[in-house]
């Protein structure tokens, strides 16, 4: 079973902003960007979707849309897929945000809600349902997953049984490419493939 995640592209902010949930459209045309990953998983010998899934998010969906018309294949969204919602600190600027309620959140990390949106945990254990429903239907792959840094950070994390301090760390660019497979046999997901 293979699945690629796909990070968006740059959107139409200026770096430093939290953007979360916030539903922002992308810095450039859609169609361009899918032209440009196309080629670039052709590169990589990444195999032809049998289905595109999305993030709802224009960010995601706009991308998604246009890959699965290049692809002739069928595109579904899924609410889980979303990124972390940073509930008050949405389109703030990190560096305007409470420094108090940004240690208070460092310090609890997995539990702390100062922002009144989503916890870890909580993010988690969404991102967690869906990669759990995934995994129970082959069918489906090789699926594209157009999603955000912190929903593939997750997925990584869960399937390769890393922390998710350790995933966090790693380098992920805008419109960078995870490539993960599951042993059908041992049920064991290794990757292929990091910020491609």
């Amino acid at each position: 079973m293979d699945i690629i995640l796909i990070r968006h592209p740059a959107v139409a902010l200026d770096a430093g902003v939290c953007y979360g949930q916030s539903d922002v459209a992308l810095a450039e045309d859609a169609g361009v960007s899918s032209s440009a990953l196309a080629l670039k998983l052709a590169t990589l010998q990444v195999p032809a979707p049998r289905v595109l899934m999305s993030s709802p998010l224009t960010r995601c969906s706009a991308l998604a849309a246009e890959m699965a018309n290049d692809f002739g294949c069928a595109l579904s969204h899924d609410e889980r897929l979303k990124e972390m919602n940073f509930g008050d600190w949405e389109t703030q600027r990190w560096d305007a945000i409470d420094r108090v309620l940004l240690d208070d959140w460092a310090a609890n990390f997995e539990h702390a809600r100062a922002h009144g949106g989503e916890s870890v945990a909580q993010f988690v254990e969404r991102v967690r349902a869906w990669l759990d429903a995934f995994a129970q239907t082959r069918e489906l792959s090789p699926a594209y997953v157009v999603t955000h840094a912190g929903v593939m950070r997750v997925i990584a994390s869960l399937a390769l049984e890393v922390p998710l301090e350790h995933s966090l760390r790693w380098s992920l660019e805008m419109a960078g490419i995870v490539w993960l497979r599951r042993d059908d046999e041992t049920q064991q997901w290794a990757l292929v493939r990091w910020n491609a």
